[in-house]
């Protein structure tokens, strides 16, 4: 039985110790202090800092209290991260060398042009390989996540308009199973959002795309394969809604692990699509960042990319910002260049024949459960259970409720006692008490095949003894915490110094 470890372990700044140091800082060589000079008059008296509210701690200290915490961690490289419309792709180590190089991890965006021929270079194919994996013309690798290239195909979107004198199109459609950032990346430009209902088969509902459709409309914003994991089969047909209404085709690459190297999103019709490098490419995901969305374009939206955009001469790589119909800047310098290094390893060793044959495994995966979890009691796959799925599905745990009071929350929670991470729950919120599944490419066979052993088991629970499913997690390192507290924005603490003024020094249950 999975034990996961338990330390009671204090906050870093708990454990700090006044006076504790671990690391000297090195004194500045005599050349930079006689070019510098005393800094202290460099720096202004109001900008000098007098503490620094910092942790003290040796080394060892610091060494232990991250040793610990890691203990009471999970990660892909602990076992299956199933998480839907997440793509947690393993990551491979190689790709993590090749980001720590000091050739990559020292340079710095000010260097002038001629000294950064080989990153230049670099950025320069990651994009024209995105931009033939994709079907686009043109690709910026600026955006910072999926939700920022969300946000910058908006803004192409309404500078296109704007460019056809036709600003009056302030609308974005979206379907009620979209991400949840698609909709606030569409307010965020400046859209207003309308909604459309699903299919009984789970696609774009094709009337009442047509009905939504007006002289405001400024385009679609679709994810292919959609979060039920179905591929919109009348794309082309909704592709040449849109476009007859004037309206452009925004793709959602969230789920493009489904496709990749089977069929490309320009040839679907799309005019933009941005590119979750984090999961398709494996850059790593989580973690808060640093991520990458970059964004391609058909040719006739290249002309509003954000500045600068790399171009070659034959000779040299340089920094173009002469574009006057770009959107202008949308991050600081030129992207996050370490995580697309990570892009560059992972599609240079994959090749093409194994970036297709990482979306045929994502899809046999997929396939391969849904057909072991068929007959498992309380579980149903709303929506066409009969088609096939792409890269991920979608269970709902609905009927198991009704009967035993057990729901989708619990089944996560109950997952962890048995050492596996839990899939994505309630979304999308079109299916009731949903479990959004995705096993990536990377997954094995057996791997899947203990997953299942333990959903059967987790369902002969619930039927017999529900409260030993509803009280889990009862073997991790912190058990069930109470949602209202970790939520509310009494209890809720997200940092050190707002612990410190919400409670002072009270002690932390």
């Amino acid at each position: 039985m999975f034990r996961q470890a338990r330390w009671i372990e204090p906050l870093i700044f708990e454990l700090s110790v006044p006076g504790r140091i671990g690391h000297l800082v090195p004194e500045a060589d005599n050349e930079v202090k006689s070019l510098v000079g005393d800094v202290m008059n460099v720096i202004p008296e109001n900008l000098r800092r007098t503490s620094i509210p910092l942790p003290e701690l040796s080394e060892v200290d610091v060494a232990r209290h991250f040793m610990r915490l890691s203990q009471m961690n999970y990660g892909v490289d602990l076992g299956p991260y199933p998480l839907g419309s997440c793509t947690m792709k393993y990551n491979p180590k190689i790709n993590e060398e090749l980001a720590s190089m000091d050739d990559v991890a020292w340079i710095h965006p000010y260097q002038d042009e001629s000294t950064i021929q080989g990153a230049l270079e670099l950025m320069y194919l990651v994009e024209k390989w995105l931009a033939e994996i994709t079907g686009m013309y043109r690709v910026t690798l600026q955006p910072a996540a999926g939700a920022h290239g969300e946000f910058v195909g908006c803004l192409i979107i309404r500078a296109y308009h704007k460019f056809n004198n036709e600003s009056h199109r302030d609308e974005i459609i979206v379907p009620d199973s979209a991400h949840g950032t698609n909709p606030a990346s569409a307010a965020m430009a400046g859209f207003k959002v309308i909604e459309i209902p699903s299919a009984p088969d789970g696609c774009v509902d094709l009337n009442a795309l047509k009905a939504a459709i007006s002289d405001r409309t400024a385009g679609l914003m679709l994810t292919n394969p959609n979060t039920l994991g179905i591929f919109e089969e009348h794309i082309l047909e909704i592709a040449d809604i849109i476009h007859s209404a004037g309206g452009l085709l925004y793709y959602d690459g969230a789920n493009l692990n489904g496709i990749m190297g089977k069929v490309r999103p320009g040839d679907m019709g799309f005019d933009i699509v941005h590119i979750n490098v984090h999961k398709t490419f494996s850059t790593p995901h989580g973690g808060g960042g640093p991520g990458a969305g970059p964004v391609g374009v058909t040719k006739k939206l290249e002309k509003f990319l954000p500045i600068p955009v790399i171009e070659f001469d034959g000779k040299r790589y340089y920094l173009d910002y002469n574009r006057p119909y770009s959107i202008g800047k949308v991050k600081s310098f030129y992207g996050n260049f370490a995580v697309l290094v990570k892009t560059a390893a992972y599609i240079l060793s994959m090749g093409a024949k194994g970036l297709k044959e990482a979306a045929e495994l994502s899809v046999l995966n997929t396939n391969y459960f849904l057909k072991k979890m068929s007959n498992v009691k309380g579980f149903s796959l709303p929506y066409s259970p009969n088609k096939p799925r792409k890269h991920e599905c979608v269970l709902s745990a609905e009927k198991m409720a009704r009967e035993t009071g057990v729901r989708a929350l619990d089944v996560a929670k109950r997952l962890l006692d048995h050492g596996l991470h839990a899939p994505t729950i309630y979304f999308p919120l079109i299916v009731k008490e949903a479990l959004m599944i995705e096993f990536t490419d990377t997954e094995s066979k057996e791997n899947i095949d203990f997953y299942i052993e333990v959903l059967k088991k987790i369902s002969d629970e619930a039927y017999s003894d529900p409260r030993k499913v509803t009280s889990a997690p009862t073997n991790t390192s912190i058990e069930r915490l109470d949602d209202v507290k970790a939520s509310h924005p009494r209890t809720m603490c997200l940092s050190w110094k707002m612990y410190k003024k919400k409670f002072g020094g009270k002690t932390r249950e």
